[in-house]
């Protein structure tokens, strides 16, 4: 396969990978980066182990190892990938993705329908609120429709009769960990119980706001941090990508 690429973004929401993309637009001004897209099919079983076979099947013939980033759930699908074939990758950047993997915006919805005797468009709108802030009606309901579409279509195996948990630790190779401050989800007590498994070349960085897409509202500054992290432990990365983005505008 080519090598054209450094960096792989792995999304598993078709629908919400919207929200990826003003970050991915920022990262691609100074660096290649590639995306992963993982669209379950009706017919599959809710599970990351697939998606990761998967991106087995698609990195298993590159001859150098990628950096992985994802946010969410596509950063669970990274995590598993990196424990499991840490030959195959160079560092990890997480984004809203918490010590316990599992504990997505889905694992929140659900534990809130247990909670609460109220309806799905009920939790599903005060899930908005929670992971955007407050929108104008017509953009809440879109929204609605979106986090609707992800329960479906996400690879996650939570339901209303039971929350799934995944191991929780560390990886091999160097990681960073993002989150913000004002997420309800990954909020900053859950963000913080990745001290616990972080190397001294870790790296743990919190946005001041943004909500749960943190990385949608503040791209830049996102951005600027991720490619610092890069840098750090890939120097001429940045630099092979410049000339590699020169070189085919000539």
């Amino acid at each position: 396969m080519s090598d054209s690429f450094d960096i792989l973004w792995l999304s598993a929401s078709p629908v919400l990978q919207r929200f990826d993309k003003p970050l991915l637009e920022y990262l691609s001004r100074y660096i290649n980066v590639a995306q992963w897209e993982y669209q379950q099919t009706k017919d599959e079983a809710s599970s990351i182990d697939q998606a990761v076979d998967l991106l087995y099947e698609f990195l298993e013939w590159r001859d150098r190892p990628v950096h992985l980033a994802g946010h969410g759930t596509g950063g669970a699908i990274a995590l598993t990938f990196a424990r499991r074939f840490p030959q195959k990758v160079r560092s990890l950047t997480l984004l809203a993705v918490a010590a316990q993997p599992a504990n997505n915006w889905q694992a929140h919805y659900y534990f809130q329908r247990q909670l609460f005797s109220i309806s799905r468009e009920l939790v599903l709108a005060s899930n908005v609120r929670s992971l955007f802030g407050i929108q104008p009606p017509h953009t809440t309901k879109k929204l609605v429709a979106a986090l609707d579409k992800d329960l479906e279509q996400s690879p996650t195996s939570h339901s209303l009769f039971k929350l799934v948990y995944l191991p929780k630790g560390g990886v091999s190779m160097p990681m960073m960990v993002c989150g913000s401050k004002s997420d309800p989800v990954v909020n900053p007590t859950v963000l913080h119980d990745w001290l616990n498994w972080l190397k001294p070349e870790d790296k743990l960085w919190e946005c001041p706001e943004g909500y749960h897409f943190f990385h949608y509202f503040y791209p830049q500054q996102v951005g600027e941090q991720i490619l610092s992290f890069w840098e750090h432990h890939h120097p001429h990365l940045l630099e092979a990508s410049a000339l590699s983005l020169t070189t085919s505008t000539n």
